[in-house]
């Protein structure tokens, strides 16, 4: 009895214990609970920024607080990168655009998640139970979460500071694609960097010094950092107001060159197609709805880089200005504007569309992209990234055919002075100045670079009509010929905007009275343009060394890809013939007289690639079945034994010839600099190598010929007497090959040739 009385007296004892464990434990918590300040006791002695998320800042912690005023309502959340590593091939460039996120906050307990939703599957329906099956069929992502530190009136303050110290932008990852090294954050050297730090009424913007850490750094980083070790830059961040739900998505069409969103969306009937495709656009309505030219109820403007030198300022907006030619052909007036970044202003704030100059220690491509609503494929802000040294090369290219501009100079478009101190190669109308060649190659590149963020894609086919029919293109430099057979670069490149791109933006923002109308007057605008013989062939069918459309093709002029060659091959000839080592611009060293001959040794490399798509070529066009699209057809065998017998004329020895006053003029490089990565290899020691060069000419042809998928679709249609087929190919190659004379000490570079052209015969 005693037992049992001691036993039920400590079985007591415990349970009490726990009882009373459990009750303090729930003390604890809604102690917790009632201790957290308010957000304005949390707040007193930070500075506080007032805009769409109200945020503060603690100097003496360096820590920033957000404000949320309403859990659950969606926002848009983007990161970009503010300042670059300067490094080309690595790709971190100073204004770099991240992705886009729809995003919000929710609660649980003492934490705020930043919710990011699924908008790559949707259901477009009233039904919710709908709505929901799609949403729980499909993950979200948890993108952030952070601690409430202080709350009152349904509003939470959140210590965002780790999400600023977070690398969203993902350039540890992008320095370990590339090869450059290890690297971690370190948060020891990572700050937020206040003076980016702001709000306004539709957006808030963050940024931090973020510091990289790493061992063995690449290359390019021990080119562009200060200490290789430590590569500190600054990522952004910005909160967004989502725009207002009056933007009407337009649907994409495969004959029009607009980018376009892709979602799935599962409440399609099912004799329609799941995917649904929007294409992605600024918001342009006008004034007066029904006026066939109206002021728009709110211009798209464009911000230059007031960073950028003064002249190219004015090229870059001059440029840029073009494409108000377009929307005024789309029913706008006055509807596009460029203007010059105020000092104040910071590129990345999403209220400003920006063409920003972008310095890298190498020369790179530029670039266009958005900020878009990812609901809707609406552009927010427009953001262009313009490599500086484009100039250069520019300059370089023109004074490698023509020699520097006459001292004194100027020049009757631009008033530039003259950029060398020596005599030109021959007699230059003012208009070839080789830096009034290159701003008007600025000019064309902004107006391209804008396109994109308007929401175009490239149209390579687009040099093949109407003459220069759109600034979306690869333009190579038109070169004339005089009668008297010099080089003519006053129109080098086109000025205003094509008739393509006019029909860009009107497929894009012209602006009709209901869906119907808007449907059938597309329909009619793209017919109409197929029907004038606009071809629209973009990246995929025009890159790949194994593209097949005869009239795409990247840096080409002309309607005809072999008359253009023999025309491309013609200015070769006289630009090595007048290429005298003498007379390269003042101060470039002997070893850089190479750096103005390669480019017009290889000048035909792009036309070569034009000429060999010939071959086993296919001309067709995007379109529907049920909308009169054309058949997909084979270039004719006549054209392409043409194109054949072209390239294997690129390859006589005399095409490959460099003039013992060349070879004889490039030195060495001088230990003081470094050797540029586009001049040409060699396999003399440090000695010039021509061989080497006409190892390279040869090569660019021979790919062209023995691509093999253009050799399989030569076996495929190599049904008739009339076909070109390999063997007639390899044949062909061969006989002329072995049959010429070799001299001119290329006789190294023509024994590979023919090696290699016996193993492919083979």
């Amino acid at each position: 009895m005693l037992r049992q009385l001691a036993f039920a007296s400590l079985l007591f004892l415990v349970l009490n214990s726990q009882l009373t464990a459990q009750e303090t434990k729930a003390d604890d918590k809604q102690e917790e609970k009632a201790a957290l300040p308010t957000i304005a006791e949390h707040t007193k002695d930070m500075l506080a920024y007032d805009g769409f998320f109200p945020f503060y800042w603690d100097e003496a912690k360096g820590q920033v607080f957000l404000q949320i005023d309403q859990l659950g309502e969606e926002f848009l959340y983007s990161h970009s990168l503010a300042t670059g590593l300067g490094s080309n091939p690595v790709g971190l460039d100073r204004g770099q655009l991240g992705d886009q996120k729809v995003v919000h906050f929710e609660r649980v307990g003492p934490k705020v998640l930043m919710v990011q939703r699924n908008l790559r599957f949707r259901a477009q329906t009233d039904n919710s139970l709908e709505k929901r099956a799609v949403e729980q069929s499909f993950a979200q992502s948890i993108f952030w979460g952070g601690k409430v530190v202080a709350e009152d009136d349904g509003k939470v303050l959140v210590d965002l500071t780790s999400l600023l110290m977070t690398d969203v932008h993902g350039v540890t990852t992008t320095l370990s694609r590339s090869e450059q090294g290890d690297f971690s954050l370190d948060e020891k050297r990572s700050a937020v960097y206040l003076p980016r730090c702001k709000a306004f009424p539709d957006n808030t913007e963050f940024e931090a010094t973020l510091t990289f850490s790493g061992r063995k750094p690449g290359n390019y980083v021990r080119q562009t950092t200060p200490t290789p070790g430590a590569i500190s830059l600054r990522e952004h961040h910005s909160f967004v107001r989502l725009p207002d739900d009056k933007y009407v998505p337009r649907e994409y069409d495969v004959r029009s060159p607009s980018i376009f969103i892709t979602f799935a969306d599962y409440a399609t009937p099912l004799d329609s197609p799941l995917e649904k495709r929007w294409i992605t656009r600024h918001r342009l309505v006008k004034t007066t709805a029904d006026a066939k030219l109206s002021k728009p109820v709110e211009p798209i403007t464009y911000y230059v880089d007031a960073g950028a030198p003064e002249q190219i300022q004015k090229a870059l907006i001059e440029g840029a200005s073009w494409w108000d030619q377009a929307f005024e052909a789309a029913g706008f007036k006055n509807a596009f504007q460029v203007k010059l970044l105020p000092p104040d202003a910071d590129p990345l704030d999403v209220r400003y569309n920006v063409i920003q100059w972008v310095h890298r220690s190498t020369r790179g491509w530029s670039y266009g992209g958005s900020v878009i609503d990812p609901r809707t494929g609406e552009i927010i802000k427009g953001h262009v990234t313009l490599g500086s040294l484009r100039v250069r090369q520019d300059q370089l290219l023109v004074n490698s055919m023509h020699g520097p501009t006459a001292p004194g100079a100027k020049c009757a478009c631009c008033g530039i002075v003259g950029v060398a101190e020596e005599a030109s190669l021959v007699d230059l109308d003012s208009k070839t100045d080789a830096l009034e060649v290159a701003l008007a190659r600025i000019r064309q590149l902004s107006a391209h670079e804008v396109g994109h963020t308007l929401g175009f894609s490239h149209n390579f086919a687009a040099s093949t009509y109407g003459g220069r029919a759109s600034v979306m293109d690869y333009p190579a430099p038109l070169v004339k010929i005089t009668d008297d057979g010099q080089l003519d670069l006053s129109d080098a490149y086109a000025v205003g905007i094509g008739e393509w791109d006019k029909l860009s933006v009107q497929f894009a923002y012209s602006q009709f009275s209901d869906a119907e109308e808007e449907k059938q007057e597309l329909n009619k605008l793209l017919r109409s343009a197929k029907e004038n013989g606009m071809r629209y062939i973009s990246d995929s069918d025009s890159r790949s060394p194994s593209a097949s459309h005869p009239f795409s093709n990247l840096w080409d002029n002309g309607t005809d890809p072999l008359e253009q060659f023999k025309h491309v091959m013609r200015v070769r000839e006289i630009a090595l013939k007048n290429f005298d080592p003498n007379k390269v611009p003042s101060g470039t060293t002997t070893a850089d007289v190479a750096q103005y001959f390669t480019p017009i040794y290889l000048h035909h490399r792009y036309q070569l690639n034009a000429v060999g798509k010939l071959i086993g070529g296919h001309d067709y066009e995007y379109g529907y079945a049920d909308n009169g699209a054309a058949e997909n057809t084979m270039v004719d065998p006549a054209v392409q034994k043409q194109a054949l017998d072209a390239l294997i004329q690129a390859l006589r020895p005399e095409q490959l010839a460099i003039s013992d006053t060349v070879r004889q003029s490039i030195s060495p490089r001088p230990y003081s600099t470094i050797r540029d990565a586009e001049i040409l290899d060699k396999q003399t020691g440090r000695i010039f190598d021509p061989g080497a060069a006409a190892k390279v000419a040869i090569e660019l042809v021979l790919d062209e010929i023995f691509q093999p998928a253009r050799l399989s679709r030569l076996t495929i249609h190599s049904r008739t007497e009339e076909s070109l087929s390999p063997r007639q190919v390899m044949k062909q190659l061969s006989s002329e090959v072995w049959s010429w004379n070799r001299f001119d000490g290329l006789e190294v570079a023509h024994s590979r040739q023919l090696e290699r052209i016996s193993k492919l015969s083979k």
